[in-house]
């Protein structure tokens, strides 16, 4: 695929949605985006082959790789694994770099990011997933340095360093006790609060993608190829921006969709790479001003694509909350903004 054939993939995915009337619930607000889509999926989600024991993820060995994972899908049919994803277990917690569609009947290596410093010691032999995905401002920090890395080292690492510093800093906000530095433990000490957030967002009919505004500005957007898909992974997605809605400032004013509609039009305006897929497909890798994201393609179809807004550079400190950083939030890095 090339670039052009990519970007008349966007455009026309783009093109074919509505926005939908937003939800609201405390600081965060999400505009169902609507589509025409009647495709089946034709794949698993990593939840799906899990639960159904016909697909495994575990170490690439007994040392291990950090930025690495076995996958094994048993299944007859590719299994899905969504750009930020958590697996839990083996030897430390990881995310997945970006999305892939793993191949029916093999084994790959899939590109991971820690989220669990303090821990490199086995405590089960295959990992399980999670019901949640890293937080959205690390996620968006995350997808810019593995856009960066494949265009410039044609590798799919994140920068690990940047991802822990994160993850210590959202734990700072949340005053939680993290004994690995283990992301989960801000996800499932304010569980009961997160929680309320995801029973506030349920997928409506013809809702293939979802935008969300935190502390009422845009801050990113995931569409998928069909609504059954989007049914599947809302309450994670929700999980990952509700952690960043405990700790934005209260929004001035309620958010417009047009924030909604200029993060479409980016998108469809990016600059974008094509790179070989880990598994089936092309990685699609997009840049812009204010812009980091990705997404996968096959099929003839967009799978799967996450965008978020971030600072003009790419590398500014831009904290959600201002009231709660902590002097740690302030060094220099990519930092995700919302408007």
């Amino acid at each position: 695929m090339q670039p052009l054939e990519s970007a008349v993939l966007i455009k026309d995915l783009a093109h074919g949605l509505k926005v939908g009337e937003p939800v609201a619930f405390r600081n965060l607000t999400v505009w169902p985006l609507l589509g025409d889509s009647t495709v089946e999926p034709g794949y698993l989600t990593l939840d799906e082959a899990l639960q159904r024991g016909v697909a495994r993820v575990t170490e690439v060995s007994a040392s291990g790789s950090v930025p690495e994972l076995k996958f094994t899908n048993n299944a007859e049919k590719p299994v899905f694994l969504m750009d930020g994803e958590e697996l839990v277990g083996a030897k430390q917690n990881r995310v997945l770099n970006l999305s892939i569609l793993a191949p029916a009947g093999k084994t790959i290596m899939i590109p991971v990011s820690c989220v669990e410093a303090g821990r490199w010691h086995q405590t089960s032999v295959a990992f399980q997933s999670s019901p949640r995905a890293h937080f959205a401002t690390g996620r968006a920090k995350r997808n810019a340095g593995v856009t960066e890395a494949r265009r410039d080292r044609g590798s799919s690492q994140s920068d690990q360093g940047e991802v822990w510093s994160d993850i210590a800093m959202m734990a700072d906000r949340l005053s939680v006790d993290a004994p690995t530095h283990a992301m989960a433990d801000a996800f499932e000490q304010h569980a009961p609060a997160i929680e309320d957030f995801v029973r506030a967002f349920a997928p409506v009919e013809g809702q293939v993608g979802a935008a969300f505004a935190v502390g009422g500005r845009t801050s990113g957007m995931d569409l998928f190829d069909c609504p059954a898909t989007l049914a599947k992974m809302l309450p994670k997605l929700v999980r990952s921006y509700a952690l960043d809605a405990l700790v934005a400032d209260p929004a001035s004013e309620a958010p417009s969709a047009t924030g909604a509609a200029r993060l479409l039009q980016a998108v469809c305006e990016a600059t974008v790479s094509v790179h070989p897929a880990i598994g089936e497909g092309e990685d699609l890798r997009f840049e812009g001003p204010r812009l980091a994201g990705g997404a996968l393609a096959a099929w003839g179809r967009i799978v799967h694509l996450a965008a978020f807004r971030v600072s003009p550079n790419g590398k500014e400190a831009g904290p959600v909350s201002t009231t709660l950083a902590s002097p740690a939030s302030r060094r220099r890095n990519r930092g995700l903004i919302v408007y």
